[in-house]
């Protein structure tokens, strides 16, 4: 059952067998069906969650009520609000599941706890977070600097799973366009191939 969480952390950090059981006993194990939210806005995120299966969205409206992808995330991958959950302040996300999830969670008292006994997990988080951080530079720089083309090219080059796990219009809402200007592009696209 733990397989998929032990080797993502196994890849950062080395536990003991006891460590081991100590991190699973902090861990509660949640299934969320297809759309249900785990966050919306103004709610405090009061989890980090591991995905053992699914597909997630991290989302945020802006003025006129458009919502813009800023983060989707499959097995092996983890989804929170760092800045509600760090903070515990009211979140400016939503964050939506796409599929059938399972996922592992921590809550915020059982993370605290979990850095209290097994120091090595700052590691672990820290390496988490610089990875978290390098995506989202690229992703900016992507945003400013590239076409839409080459935006909707670079997400199928590097994210090809997700790609097929999610709609056109989700793929439209991270990569900065309207699903109108999508499909149009992607009709011009062809067409140049053919």
């Amino acid at each position: 059952m733990y397989q998929s969480i032990d080797n993502a952390v196994a890849a950062c950090i080395t536990l003991t067998p006891e460590e081991r059981l100590v991190f699973h006993s902090l861990l509660k194990f949640r299934k969320a069906r297809k759309r249900t939210w785990l966050l919306q806005e103004g709610e405090v995120c009061n989890f980090e969650a591991f995905i053992v299966k699914g597909c997630i969205r991290v989302f945020y409206c802006d003025d006129a009520g458009a919502e813009i992808n800023l983060h989707f995330a499959v097995e092996g991958g983890w989804v929170s609000d760092l800045q509600s959950f760090s903070q515990q302040s009211p979140s400016t996300m939503f964050i939506e599941t796409l599929e059938d999830c399972e996922l592992f969670v921590l809550d915020h008292p059982a993370k605290t706890e979990l850095l209290n006994r097994i120091p090595r997990f700052e590691r672990f988080f820290r390496l988490h977070l610089q990875s978290s951080l390098i995506t989202l530079q690229n992703r900016w720089h992507a945003l400013l600097a590239h076409t839409a083309e080459q935006r909707y090219n670079a997400f199928l080059d590097h994210y090809p799973d997700i790609a097929r796990r999610v709609t056109q219009i989700q793929i439209a809402r991270y990569i900065g366009v309207s699903p109108e200007f999508l499909s149009k592009m992607r009709s011009l696209m062809y067409r140049r191939e053919s």
